[in-house]
């Protein structure tokens, strides 16, 4: 048997083999879960994994942006006309985030940190100086003590008096550093005399850069990968006591620095955050591609912060049952110390439309005023992400006090923030790696079938190659007797002879 005759069954022996071989194992599955089987043991939150460096001090670069409003139109309002502002902004810092005091706990399942922020101001980045640059908004100090007298009506005539003699209104003009990291103000100050407890300085972010916002206990994910990150207690308390029901009250997800691996594209993601003093949830709105890294965009739809009427779970988050707000707020007063804080999304993006249009100068745009996290599906991976949240003051007619005796009920925006970060070009490379480890193990079946396929064509080819051959020989070969009559030999038969086949003559 010649070296031909023995290829080709040898080549459709492997052809078949590679094809039976990798069909079988791509409907089983077994590389791709061998596959996602170590990235559940690999992005766990222990010393030593791929993550838990990253974890403790995020590489990429974190932005934060302010945005205030500045009111253009403060006497006319107090006078009982529609208020008109004024977006200033953005005023930019580099954020700088980092886990301190880690330490692992429950024999090693679960791990505890404070989250520690700093801010860094950017000139570069910003339409001006902090120091210089002034705003008129609503004075949140008086508006808390205001709220907090109403109803002795004394007290309320008495402060009115020394707020008038002392020119402190229920709007005030300060800088935005001070709005921001904090005043002495006076009306604090009076007060504290008599309530030694009363912090005398204020500011939206007073106290918290170079600062954290207490404990949190995650857990590792090394018994659950979907507990990968997932916030356990915060502040020693696995619940919350602000809200009236014990859903609202749940602690929910991440702290929003961690997702589980493995993501689809029907599933919550939730996060717990203190700012907002609850957990929200996202879901899936579409593909998107981040530096060439896939990553799936979930977003907080419109029943997260949507009225008790059009969602009936968010009923816990009314601070009274007269005191339930319409769809896109959340009055957060009982974790602000009872000062009438109201959060939203910027412009009033998602709320209810009466709210955008009692403000002159508001305009909500999804692509600018939308939260949204993107996220790499089979990491978990953040590759980008905007969180974007308003501060609003919820402001009305209060007994005792005459300047607010035109005011009509009023959600009034003072300022929005926008804390922003996209994967860095380092960690884009690390991931990219990754990815196409996790890429060609999970498809190795495939890779398999296409070496069986292209074994089938060389099948295929040597076939019709030793085809031709044999048609050529046969042409090229002619029978002829050796004579008139066949010989025949005693000892191997009768037999014929082979003779070139002669070209037709003319």
């Amino acid at each position: 048997m010649t070296r031909r005759s023995c290829a080709i069954p040898a080549v459709g022996v492997i052809a078949g083999v590679l094809l039976v071989a990798g069909f079988g194992l791509f409907v089983s599955q077994v590389f791709r879960n061998i596959m996602h089987n170590r990235l559940k043991k690999e992005i766990v939150l222990v010393e030593g994994s791929r993550v838990f460096e990253s974890w403790k001090r995020p590489p990429p670069p974190v932005y934060m942006e302010f945005f205030f409003f500045n009111i253009t139109n403060l006497d006319e309002f107090l006078a009982g006309a529609k208020p008109e502002v004024k977006q200033i902004g953005p005023y930019t810092y580099r954020e700088y985030r980092y886990k301190d005091n880690v330490s692992m706990v429950a024999d090693g399942l679960k791990v505890s940190a404070y989250n520690t922020k700093s801010f860094v101001f950017l000139r570069e980045k910003s339409v001006g100086d902090p120091d210089v640059d002034n705003i008129t908004t609503v004075n949140i100090p008086a508006w808390a003590v205001m709220n907090k007298l109403k109803d002795s009506f004394w007290k309320a005539s008495l402060l009115s008096m020394w707020m008038t003699s002392a020119n402190i209104g229920p709007f005030t003009t300060r800088t935005v550093d001070e709005l921001l990291w904090g005043y002495e103000d006076p009306l604090l100050l009076r007060v504290s005399s008599s309530n030694p407890e009363v912090e005398t300085v204020f500011g939206l972010m007073y106290k918290k850069n170079g600062s954290n916002n207490g404990e949190f206990v995650y857990h590792t994910g090394q018994q659950n990968y979907l507990d990968y990150g997932r916030v356990e207690t915060w502040k020693g308390q696995s619940k919350l006591t602000f809200w009236t029901s014990e859903q609202s009250n749940s602690i929910n997800g991440s702290d929003g620095s961690a997702f589980h691996p493995l993501l689809t594209k029907d599933e919550r993601i939730y996060i717990f955050t203190p700012d907002l003093c609850r957990s929200i949830y996202m879901e899936f709105e579409k593909d998107v591609e981040v530096k060439g890294i896939p990553a799936y965009r979930f977003t907080p739809p419109r029943s997260v912060l949507a009225s008790k009427e059009e969602n009936p779970a968010n009923e816990g988050f009314c601070v009274s049952p007269q005191e339930c707000l319409g769809t896109g707020l959340l009055k957060v007063s009982p974790c602000r110390k009872g000062a009438p804080i109201v959060a939203s999304f910027p412009h009033f993006h998602l709320a209810e439309d009466s709210y955008a249009s009692a403000i002159g100068g508001m305009s909500p745009q999804r692509e600018h005023h939308q939260t949204f996290l993107d996220l790499n599906p089979t990491t978990g991976v953040i590759v980008r992400a905007n969180k974007r949240a308003q501060v609003n003051v919820l402001l009305n007619r209060v007994n005792g006090f005459p300047k607010t005796r035109d005011i009509s009920e009023t959600v009034f925006p003072v300022m929005f923030l926008n804390e922003s970060v996209v994967i860095d070009d380092v960690s884009v490379a690390r991931l990219q790696k990754l990815l196409l480890i996790a890429a060609l193990v999970s498809n190795f079946p495939l890779i398999i079938v296409g070496l069986g396929a292209i074994m089938l064509a060389v099948l295929i080819v040597l076939l019709i190659r030793d085809r031709k051959k044999k048609t050529s020989n046969e042409d090229d070969t002619s029978y002829s007797p050796v004579s008139a009559k066949e010989k025949e030999d005693p000892q191997n038969g009768t037999y014929i002879g082979l003779t070139p086949k002669a070209d037709p003559q003319d």
